[in-house]
Parts: structure tokens; sequence; C-alpha cells
């Protein structure tokens, strides 16, 4: 019997608009619980205590993807500054034992936002982007870590995908991540699932017009289980970034009809979110690979996963209410 969907929150539009907002950001970081929720999604605000927990979850069996958050990078300085912390957290992985070179699954790698890089910047943002994410690339091959292109929202996405594919030229190995929710995603699966590829499917966590996007839980859902049936089917490595459980229980008949094993594809979840079920699929020998974001800008980050799911935002406004 196929699993429910987890249930789509009512109040995820609202949610989305609350986390661009200065006045509800100022509002709710000053809610003491809401670093008890937060330290449940994010993996402490320095570098060493996001390494700590990576070493926590390596121990485990399970992989890495580590996120500095941050986003919408408006100077030149910012943009610096990021590319800056990704080389240290980038030498800091490569010193784990953990860390390998050459083919085969690596168990570490970053994730990263290319409006964090400078994408935006007025002078030649996808420039200053690509340049940045290149030095990034390639401190990340010689330490031993791959590198994952985070998706934004729909405005970024042409950019964003022709930046993978010029980088991709040096960096084969580099992974890009598509929304299910947008309406073109079937299209880039098929694009970009060539020989070697890995490439991240999950549901999409922006507010996006229904032009671009689909709107419904239902048409979502079905949106990814056609893009998955593609990546399974193509050349590349598919990343099932999902914590539903019909997408966890679809897995395994695509795999047995490619005929890929278990380091052809792997699945991945967040950190702080049904780490039962992520330590379940470890413990029966599947590449499990956690998201484990770190920094000081985990506004957005924060209420996008409240808006995820109604649980979530449950349990933030009961332990409001309880401290009040």
């Amino acid at each position: 019997m196929k699993a429910p969907a987890a249930l789509t929150n009512p109040l995820r539009p609202a949610i989305l608009a609350a986390a661009r907002s200065s006045t509800v950001k100022r509002a709710v970081t000053r809610v003491p619980v809401t670093r008890k929720l937060v330290d449940r999604f994010v993996a402490g605000e320095s570098r060493e205590a996001a390494v700590e927990c990576v070493r926590e979850i390596l121990a485990s069996g399970r992989s890495v993807s580590i996120d500095f958050l941050g986003e919408d990078t408006r100077d030149a300085a910012g943009a610096q500054a990021m590319l800056d912390e990704y080389l240290k957290l980038v030498a800091d992985l490569g010193s784990l034992p953990e860390a390998a070179a050459g083919p085969g699954v690596r168990r570490l790698e970053v994730s990263l936002k290319l409006s964090a890089l400078g994408q935006a910047l007025a002078d030649d943002g996808p420039r200053v982007a690509t340049e940045n994410a290149r030095a990034i690339c390639t401190a990340a091959e010689a330490a031993g870590v791959w590198v994952t292109v985070d998706a934004e929202d729909h405005t970024t996405t042409d950019s964003t995908l022709a930046i993978v594919r010029a980088l991709r030229t040096d960096f084969p190995w580099l992974g890009a991540v598509v929304q299910s929710y947008l309406r073109r995603t079937e299209d880039d699966c098929r694009d970009l699932a060539g020989p070697g590829s890995r490439i991240r499917l999950c549901k999409g966590a922006y507010s996006e017009p229904e032009s671009v996007a689909f709107k419904s839980r239902a048409d979502v859902n079905a949106s990814y289980l056609r893009c998955l049936e593609i990546l399974m089917a193509g050349s590349g490595y598919p990343m099932v970034a999902s914590h539903d459980p019909a997408v966890i229980e679809a897995v395994a008949p695509l795999v047995a009809g490619t005929g890929r094993n278990a380091d052809g594809y792997e699945h991945q979840m967040l950190f702080g979110i049904r780490e039962a079920e992520q330590r379940r699929l470890a413990d029966e020998d599947k590449q499990v690979r956690v998201y484990v974001p770190y920094g000081h800008q985990w506004y957005p980050y924060f209420m996008r996963r409240l808006a995820e799911r109604p649980s979530n935002l449950r349990f933030f406004l009961r332990s409001v209410a309880t401290r009040n």
C-alpha cells in the first residue's frame, strides 16, 4: 500500500512571503524559543560547529552536503566573503579521512547558491558567480570533495543552469539541482542527465507564480515522479531529495527496472528531518546524504522549513505559546 504524501502547509504562501520581510524577521528572531527550533534545522552558526556535526553524520554511515547559508548577495565584498568561507570549508572537509578523490561516490560535498557568490551583481554578476564557483570547484577537486549548485527561484534558473553547463566542461562531476514544481523541469532533466552528471531532484521551496509552477500537491508530486523516472532512465547519477514516503517507496522499482546498483543513485534528506528514516535507509546499504546548513544567515532557510510541513509550523507556534 502506498504511503500518503506529506501534508501541504496551507499557510505556505504567507510564510514564504514572510521569509523576505525584514519586519517579520525582526519579530521571529527575537522570540527566545526560535533558537530551539533553528537548532533542529541548522548545524550551528560557525564552521567548526558544522564540521563537528558532519563528523557525527559520517560516523553513522551517511554522507553529507554542507551549505554555508546566504543568498542574494548585492555587493562584491559580500560575494568575496562567501567565497572565502567556502574555500575554508572545503579545506576543513578535505582534512577529514572520508575525503577521497577519484572515481566513486564522494561522501563529502558542499552545496552553494550562485546568488550568494555574486550572480545578481549589477556589473557582470553571472561572470563573477561563475569565477567564484570555479575557484570552489578547483579547491574541491583537489580536496576530494564534490560540489552541487543549488536551485533558487525561477528567475535565476536559466542563468544558473548556463553556469553549471559552462563549469561542467572542466568539472563534469558538478551537481545541479532541479525543482519538480517548475513546469520546465522535465525538459531540464532530459537535458542535464548525461553521462557522469549528478542531478538533485527536489520539489521546490520558493513562492512561484502559477504560470511557471505547479501549485497543487498532487501536481507537484506527479511531476516529481515523472522527473525521477527520466533521471533513473538516463545515464547520470540521480539524487533523490525527498522526505515523502511515497517518493521513497517509488525509488526501488525504478532502480530495479534500470539495473542501477547502490552506487548509481542516492537518497538525500535535510538535517533534522526524518533522521530515523535516514538511518534506516543507510542501514540497508543505500547511499544517504544529509543536507547540512550552517551560518548566521539562517532566517530564510528556517522560514522555508516552516513552510514545507504543517508539523514544523505547529511545533514552532506551540513552543511560542508555551513560552509566552
